[in-house]
Formats: structure tokens, sequence, C-alpha cells
């Protein structure tokens, strides 16, 4: 899966686990360019590269996917971390493993918001 990490999920940690899954992960903090970069640009950021971004901003990014569902803008997928922290690298991993193995066709994050959790 190709992904988008936002600057609080860590790309040193949980982008090296998932590169070593075969994920292909671009991880903001390990970007001096995307410093700063607002969510919306990072959603089409994501978007222009075929990306899942994967963040824990569940103040934002739901509102965020739903607008651009009511307006007909297409996105590649946010998987949205909730009920763990960010420190918590095995639980993140695990989780998105589980979301990742149970839509493993990148076609199928197409416009899809998926709440990320231990559950998971």
């Amino acid at each position: 899966m190709r992904l988008l990490l936002d600057a609080h999920v860590s790309g040193r940690r949980i982008g090296s686990a998932l590169r070593e899954r075969g994920h292909d992960v671009l991880a903001v903090d390990e970007e001096r360019d995307l410093d700063g970069c607002p969510d919306e640009e990072l959603l089409e950021l994501a978007t222009s590269q075929k990306r899942v971004l994967v963040t824990f901003d569940a103040a934002d990014f739901p509102r965020i996917c739903h607008e651009w569902l009511e307006s007909g803008k297409p996105h590649h997928g946010c998987a949205l971390l909730v009920g763990i922290r960010n420190h918590e690298i095995g639980a993140v991993v695990r989780a998105l493993d589980g979301a990742f193995g149970a839509r493993p066709d990148p076609g199928d994050w197409h416009d899809h918001l998926a709440f990320v959790s231990r559950a998971h």
C-alpha cells in the first residue's frame, strides 16, 4: 500500500515498521518541505500520489473527508487512528496491518475514511 503519514505519525518508528511490511511510505516528519503543511494540502498530496493518508487527527480529517465527498472532490483514502496513542508503536502497526489486510486493494480505499483502532 502507498501511504502518507501525517506529522504525528512517526516516520522513523511507525514508517520503518510499515516499510518492513512492504508498504511504500512517505512520512511528513521526514520531509522538511512538508513541515507545517495544512491538512487539506496533505490530503491533496496523498491523493495526487495515490497514497492513503494515515493520521491521528480526529478533530479535522473526518470533516475534511466528508466535505470532499459532499463536493465531489475525490481522495485516495484516509486511515484515522483512534484509541491508540502515537507512542504505542506496536499497537499502531498492528491496527494498520488489520485495516490494510481488510482492504488490500488500494482501489478500495478511494474516498474511504477508515477509523482504525486496536480492535481492527
